[in-house]
């Protein structure tokens, strides 16, 4: 089965990233998670790379702040899909990591979510194994419906408390 590998700089990351590792889990996604900074340990970083294409992850998930390389040095070691996440940090509040993460050179791309939006990688990185797993399509087509669902019920509720008003 495919999985996803999840790399982060530095543990303090973990809280943040632990987000898409909930979404991979709601999709029944397995997934590894692992601290390797591109600066402070780049053998290390193109290890885990190294070890996890061997091992069949089918996608990359790299969340760094403030100069954010990692995303791109994850991307400059495989040609398997990467998801960077740029976390808050430093003076700009993620604002530098968004755009580091966001400007990879052409040749290397990086699809890249909101600051803090590991959820959303996880769930992206689930819909690209999806293109090849359809049990796996099919649950993340029965998470929208549900998604959907709930904003119907919570219309009704909204709907409900203002009709009382209006009659009040």
């Amino acid at each position: 089965m495919s999985w996803v590998c999840i790399i982060m700089g530095s543990d303090s990351d973990a809280e943040v990233m632990s987000q898409a590792c909930a979404a991979l889990d709601d999709a029944g996604v397995p997934y590894e998670m692992s601290v390797a900074s591109a600066h402070r340990s780049p053998e290390r970083t193109k290890e885990v790379i190294t070890a996890a294409e061997r091992d069949g992850a089918a996608v990359f998930i790299a969340g760094a702040g403030m100069a954010a390389h990692l995303p791109g040095v994850v991307a400059s070691f495989t040609t398997k899909p990467v998801i960077g996440v740029p976390l808050v940090g430093g003076a700009l509040q993620g604002l530098d990591a968004l755009l580091a993460v966001v400007q990879m050179p052409p040749g290397i791309p990086v699809a890249t979510v909101a600051v803090g939006g590991a959820r959303n990688a996880g769930i992206l990185a689930a819909q690209i194994i999806a293109l090849t797993d359809d049990a796996l399509a099919s649950r993340l087509r029965e998470k929208r419906v549900s998604m959907a669902e709930e904003v119907v019920r919570k219309s009704a509720k909204v709907e409900k408390s203002t009709r009382s008003l209006k009659k009040a």
